[in-house]
C-alpha cells in the first residue's frame, strides 16, 4: 500500500529535495495532464472537422467559450492554490484551508451564472464570439452544451489546481487522464456511430468533463493530506478575495485576454471566409498542444517556488527558476524545428480536401514556429512572479502577449496586410511580450539575490510588488 506523506514530510521534501530532482517529479504528473487536455480539445477538432470546413470553424469559436470557463477555474484555482502554497510554506494552515473552501464555492457560482446567462443568449453569443453565417449553427449546438456543463467545469479547475499546489501532481493526473481518454473514445462514437453531428463532439466533451469532476472530488475528499473545501470555512471576507485576486490576477489576465483574443481573431479571421476561421483554429489548438507540455512543466516548478518563498528558501527559488528556464528552452527548440518541418502533413492531417484552410494554416504555424522558443523565457518568468505573490508585475507579463501586444496586432494588421497580417499577428505579439518579461524578471532575480543575503528568521513570506 503505497504511503501518505503526512504535511511536515510534504514540507521538507519541498524545502529539502533537489530541485532538479523534484521538479520533474511533480511535473511529469502534470505534463501528462495537460496533454490529456490538449489531446482531447484537439479531438474534438479533428473528428468535427470531418464533417465541413464550417463545423471545424465552429469549433475554434467556441474555443473562446471554453477559455471564459477556464478563466474562471484557472483564476480561482491558481490564485487560491499559490496562495496556499505559501501559506503552507509558512505553516499558516488555517489561512490556506479558508481560501481552498472560498475558491471552490466561488468558482461553482460564477460558472452557475455563465451558464444561465450563456444558454439565454446562446445566438447572440456566438455571433459575437465571431461565428459567420454558415458557421453560426454549428457553434449554437456546440455552445449550448458546453454551457451546460460551466459550472461543475470550472470547479474541476480548481479542485485541479489545488492538488497541484499542495505537491499532489499525481492526483490531478488521475482524473484529467480518465476524462481526456474517455472524451477521445466517445467523440468518433457519437459524432458518427450516433450520428449526432457536433452536438456530439460537445456531449462527448461534457460528459468526459463530469467524470473528471468526480474523480477529483473524490480525490481530494479521501486524501488525508490535501485540504478540503467545506461550508464552514467559507470566508465571504474581502482579506481572502483580495489574496485568492492578487495571486490569481496574471491568470485572469492571461486567460480573460486569451478569450478575447480567440474572439478577435475569429472575427478577423471570418473576413477571410470560413477556411481562414478553420485554419486559424486548428493551429491554435496545434500551439496550444506544444506548450501545454511546457505549461504542465513550469506548474511543476510553482509550489516548488511557492513554498520555498514562504519558507525564506529564496536560492532554491532561483536555482529552480534557472532550471526550468534551460529545460523549456531546449524543449521548444526541438518543437520548433520539428512542427516548421511537418507543418503542411499536420494540418492536412485535421482537413484534406481544403486546400485553402492548409495553405493559411501551414503558413501561420511556420511563422508562430520561429518565436516558438523564447515563449520559454516568457512562460517561465511569469509563472516566477505569479508565484512568489508579485501580483502587479506577474500580470504585466501575463496580459503582455494576449493583451498589450496581440489585441492591437489583430485589430490592425489584418486591415493593412490582408491574411498575412492575420499570419502575423501572433509571432509579433510573441516577440514583444518576450522583450518585456525578461526587462521584469532581470529585476525580480535581483531583488531576490538581494533577499538571499538577508539572514532567515523562521518560515514567512515577504511582500511582493
Amino acid at each position: 500500500m503505497r504511503h501518505e506523506m503526512s504535511y511536515e514530510e510534504k514540507y521538507k521534501m519541498m524545502v529539502e529535495t533537489p530541485v532538479n530532482r523534484l521538479i520533474p517529479r511533480l511535473a511529469v504528473p502534470t505534463i501528462i495532464s495537460m496533454l490529456i487536455t490538449s489531446v482531447y480539445n484537439m479531438a474534438d477538432t479533428f473528428f468535427v472537422s470531418r464533417l465541413s470546413t464550417s463545423a471545424s470553424g465552429a469549433v475554434g469559436v467556441n474555443f473562446s467559450l471554453m477559455a471564459m470557463i477556464q478563466a474562471i477555474g484557472f483564476t480561482l484555482g491558481m490564485g487560491s492554490g499559490n496562495y496556499m502554497s505559501r501559506m503552507l510554506g509558512e505553516k499558516a494552515d488555517d489561512k490556506a484551508q479558508r481560501a481552498c473552501s472560498t475558491a471552490v464555492y466561488t468558482a461553482f457560482v460564477f460558472g452557475l451564472m455563465l451558464a444561465v446567462f450563456g444558454v439565454w443568449n446562446i445566438d447572440a453569443l456566438v455571433r459575437v464570439l465571431g461565428a459567420t453565417e454558415t458557421i453560426a449553427p454549428f457553434a449554437r449546438d456546440y455552445g449550448r452544451y458546453i454551457l451546460i456543463a460551466a459550472p461543475y467545469m470550472t470547479v474541476s479547475f480548481v479542485f485541479n489546481n489545488h492538488l497541484r499546489a499542495q505537491g499532489n501532481a499525481a492526483l490531478s493526473m488521475m482524473g484529467i487522464t480518465a476524462g481526456g481518454v474517455l472524451n477521445v473514445v466517445l467523440d468518433p462514437i457519437l459524432i458518427f456511430g450516433f450520428g449526432m453531428g457536433i452536438s456530439g463532439a460537445a456531449i462527448a466533451t461534457i460528459i468526459s468533463q463530469f467524470i473528471s469532476f468526480l474523480i477529483l472530488a473524490l480525490l481530494v475528499v479521501r486524501s488525508g493530506n490535501v485540504l478540503k473545501p467545506h461550508p464552514k470555512f467559507l470566508t465571504v471576507r474581502w482579506w481572502v478575495f483580495r489574496e485568492i485576486l492578487s495571486a490569481g490576477m496574471p491568470t485572469l489576465g492571461r486567460q480573460g485576454l486569451a478569450s478575447l483574443a480567440s474572439v478577435l481573431l475569429n472575427v478577423a479571421a471570418s473576413g477571410f471566409g470560413d477556411a481562414a476561421v478553420a485554419a486559424m483554429s486548428i493551429v491554435t489548438r496545434i500551439m496550444m498542444f506544444i506548450n501545454s507540455a511546457l505549461i504542465g512543466f513550469g506548474q511543476g516548478f510553482q509550489p516548488v517556488c511557492g513554498f520555498n518563498f514562504g519558507a525564506k528558501r529564496y536560492g532554491r527559488v532561483l536555482e529552480a527558476y534557472f532550471f526550468c528556464r534551460k529545460v523549456a528552452f531546449v524543449f521548444l527548440l526541438a518543437m520548433a524545428v520539428i512542427m516548421f518541418a511537418v507543418s503542411t502533413p499536420i494540418m492536412r492531417l485535421f482537413r484534406k480536401e481544403d486546400a485553402e484552410v492548409i495553405r493559411i494554416g501551414s503558413k501561420a504555424l511556420k511563422m508562430q514556429c520561429l518565436l516558438l522558443p523564447v515563449q520559454s523565457f516568457t512562460i517561465i518568468g511569469n509563472m516566477l512572479t505569479q508565484s512568489i505573490g508579485y501580483s502587479f508585475r506577474a500580470t504585466l507579463t501575463a496580459i503582455g502577449k494576449q493583451g498589450l501586444f496581440f489585441i492591437p496586432a489583430i485589430l490592425i494588421l489584418p486591415g493593412h496586410l490582408g491574411i498575412l497580417g492575420l499570419q502575423l499577428s501572433q509571432p509579433i505579439a510573441d516577440l514583444l511580450t518576450f522583450i518585456l518579461t525578461q526587462a521584469i524578471v532581470v529585476m525580480v532575480v535581483k531583488e531576490l539575490k538581494e533577499m538571499q543575503k538577508i539572514p532567515a528568521v523562521g518560515p514567512g513570506t515577504l511582500k511582493g510588488t
